[in-house]
């Protein structure tokens, strides 16, 4: 606790092994709707992964490629397939489907559990799940909510702040001063996100998305006085539930014999959950305002976007500078 992250740590970071369909029921009972048709004894069925399938061809008994892993999704053309079948054929067909220890099945646009599926579900133990969401509806939320779920992650001990809309992550060893940086900012105007323990999660290719455990959410421990309740003393505006985590702050005691950056122009990364963020590695010693130094940080984020760096520009600068005194040389020295 209070050195950074190793590499191997945060390029890769953990996973969640798998997701009970109580879970399920319980998390999205808002966005989803779901209720149970059949199986209710059996909600402690693991799903193990974030893809979702619907079982066309599994119903036709053709089982080639198919994962049992997945949730099954039947909508109208499934139900209106199984409708038509003898009641015969229904149990043959749902039999073979649920001998594969699928999840659970959800059926979709308010279809009903013919009595077949629900006895297979009953003898095979396997929850059914019924929404009255249209099948795409269902598809994009139940896929954006696995996503989440199963999403790559770290816990990395620091404080996250927005500044002027970046995402900073302060870190560096325990009692370096990271809680009282993000009071500090908190009191100029930023929101703060996270403080100790902060949750990152890989949301999408390139993306971070850091929130704060809720069991400490919202508070600052500052050493010497304790817990301060950040949303209470400051007000709603002070805080932030998540924010993308956009540059890393890596403070470091002030060592002189460290050839610290004093241009700009080499620019430094990091790697978490394999997605390559800027690091800056500041120096603390007494006196230093290191809040006002984090703002121009933010700051200058926001101008490297829009394709402003000072560093490059005064790079720039230099070598127009040489080529107009080297040319002002040669014009004095031509004799011709």
């Amino acid at each position: 606790m209070g050195t950074p992250l190793t590499e191997e740590q945060k390029k890769h970071g953990m996973v969640l092994e798998f997701l009970e369909v109580r879970e399920l029921l319980e998390e999205t009972e808002e966005k989803l709707g779901l209720k149970v048709l059949a199986g209710e004894g059996w909600l402690d069925r693991k799903i193990k992964g974030r893809q979702i399938h619907r079982p066309g061809l599994a119903l036709v008994n053709y089982f080639e490629h198919f994962d049992s892993s997945r949730i099954q999704i039947l909508g109208n053309t499934e139900c209106a397939y199984l409708e038509h079948l003898s009641s015969e054929d229904r149990s043959s067909t749902l039999s073979r489907l649920m001998a594969k220890e699928i999840p659970c099945i959800i059926l979709t646009t308010g279809n009903s559990a013919v009595p077949e599926m629900i006895d297979e579900a009953n003898l095979s133990r396997i929850p059914i799940l019924g929404t009255d969401l249209s099948t795409t509806d269902l598809t994009h939320l139940l896929s954006s909510y696995l996503d989440d779920r199963f999403a790559p992650y770290i816990s990395a001990h620091g404080s996250l702040v927005d500044v002027y809309g970046t995402g900073i992550l302060f870190t560096g060893r325990s009692g370096i001063g990271k809680s009282e940086i993000a009071l500090d900012l908190v009191e100029r105007g930023h929101r703060l996100v996270a403080d100790d323990v902060v949750h990152v999660v890989k949301k999408a290719e390139g993306i971070l998305i850091g929130s704060s455990p809720e069991m400490i959410r919202h508070l600052i421990e500052i050493r010497g006085v304790g817990l301060v309740d950040v949303r209470r003393m400051f007000g709603i505006r002070a805080i932030r539930m998540q924010k993308r985590v956009e540059v890393e702050i890596r403070l470091q005691d002030w060592d002189d014999s460290m050839d610290w950056e004093r241009i700009g122009l080499d620019h430094e990364t990091t790697t978490v959950l394999g997605v390559d963020i800027p690091l800056i590695r500041l120096p603390i010693f007494p006196g230093k305002n290191i809040s006002m130094v984090a703002e121009v940080i933010a700051l200058n984020v926001h101008l490297n976007v829009y394709g402003f760096n000072a560093a490059q520009e005064l790079n720039q600068r230099m070598l127009e500078q040489i080529d107009k005194k080297r040319i002002r040389q040669y014009l004095i020295k031509d004799f011709e």
